[in-house]
């Protein structure tokens, strides 16, 4: 008995349909194709007698025996579908789950990121960041501070009432590593009552415990210097430094017995540096300014050079001697002050009246004399270091 099948194509899942040659995803997006093929199968004669054995057992009430479906848990895969294509001609397929596409899965996992706002973003990682910002400096390593503290507890043994001001310059040489002048100033820095004694743990307190032994040596010697609010270094805060230089550097015993002398040259040094590193010119030196400045190291040199001379950079006395002579020529009356026919005598006669004319209407520099027309000590180094040295940084800003 032959029975005639009319089924729509497209109510058909192409899941359970299963043609092993292809695609359930190929079949679904072209359903004109799926309607062809449909057709095509079911004019084949095993194709029609199986799904007539179906319809039989459907109408029977049995259970439906398709292949395929995971409802039927005694499928056979003997009773496969008829397949179109002959044998060995079909493509090999690629490998597919059989949970389906994973495409497909993926797809239908969530809401599509293309059309809604809201993105499903992964929950970051926290990551430790370890601390690099210290307000008061970065603490010493352990070992660092350990080597430390066994070379303060070797200075400071026996000394229990702490160490006077001739005793602690060794401490600043060996253990703080700084040029030796700095002993008085640190000395004073740490012993704020005046005591004349600097105790061990007062020592510890301010060189270990705040950090100082971290700080690199230009940073020391601003925070030793400096004043407590302040947030610049001025030219008073150079003169102790100064005058502990006069009082032990070899090189400057001579000049003990005339402290007029040692007021100049300490002058003079200070003005030269301000001249080199204050690049601003506001007589505030900031710490920037001094890192950026050959200071450290010129001191350093003086430290350790007993010719002063051999230290040309600030300290050498010969350049002050040089420097104060021609001021002290040129200011004839001796009252520390010159005016501009004082000036034009200077080298010979080396200068026009033009360049006199535009140095004291102080556009090159504002002088500090306070006087009207007349320039001081202080402006005089200005002018003639830009005048000996028109190749540096504040000689072609002075000329500029």
């Amino acid at each position: 008995m032959s029975m005639e099948i009319v089924i729509d194509a497209a109510s058909f899942d192409a899941e359970l349909v299963q043609f092993q040659e292809v695609s359930p995803l190929a079949l679904k997006s072209n359903p004109a194709f799926v309607e062809k093929l449909f057709e095509q199968w079911l004019s084949l004669p095993d194709s029609n007698r199986q799904v007539a054995s179906l319809l039989t057992e459907a109408k029977a009430g049995g259970p439906l025996n398709v292949p395929g479906n995971s409802s039927s848990p005694h499928a056979s895969t003997s009773n496969s579908l008829p397949s179109m294509f002959p044998a060995g001609s079909a493509p090999p397929l690629s490998p597919r789950s059989t949970s389906g596409s994973p495409r497909i899965m993926k797809q239908r996992a969530g809401p599509s990121n293309l059309g809604s706002p809201l993105k499903v973003v992964s929950e970051p990682i926290k990551e430790l960041i370890p601390q690099f910002y210290f307000q008061n400096g970065r603490p010493p390593p352990n070992e660092l501070k350990e080597q430390c503290l066994f070379r303060i507890n070797q200075f400071f043994y026996d000394h229990l009432d702490g160490l006077q001001i001739h005793e602690f310059k060794s401490v600043t040489k060996d253990v703080c590593k700084l040029p030796s002048f700095f002993s008085m100033s640190l000395f004073r820095k740490i012993d704020v009552n005046g005591t004349g004694f600097v105790r061990r743990d007062a020592f510890v307190d301010y060189w270990v415990h705040g950090n100082m032994l971290t700080m690199d040596i230009a940073t020391q010697i601003y925070a030793i210097l400096k004043q407590p609010d302040a947030k610049f270094l001025t030219q008073d805060d150079f003169k102790p430094v100064l005058r502990e230089l006069l009082a032990t550097h070899p090189g400057l015993e001579f000049l003990q017995s005339t402290p007029e002398f040692q007021e100049r040259y300490a002058e003079t040094v200070i003005y030269r540096i301000f001249y080199y590193i204050n690049r601003s010119g506001n007589g505030h030196l900031n710490l920037r300014e001094l890192k950026r400045g050959n200071l450290i190291d010129a001191m350093q040199h003086a430290d350790e050079e007993e010719d002063i001379n051999k230290v040309l950079r600030y300290f050498s006395y010969e350049h002050f001697y040089v420097i104060y002579c021609k001021f002290w020529e040129l200011d004839t009356d001796h009252d520390f002050l010159i005016d501009k026919e004082n000036l034009i005598r200077y080298g010979n006669h080396a200068l026009t009246y033009r360049i006199v004319d535009r140095i004291f209407s102080q556009v090159p520099r504002k002088f500090t004399s306070k006087v009207e027309g007349k320039m001081g000590y202080e402006d005089f180094v200005y002018f003639i270091l830009s005048e000996e040295d028109k190749s540096s940084e504040p000689s072609l800003e002075y000329w500029g």
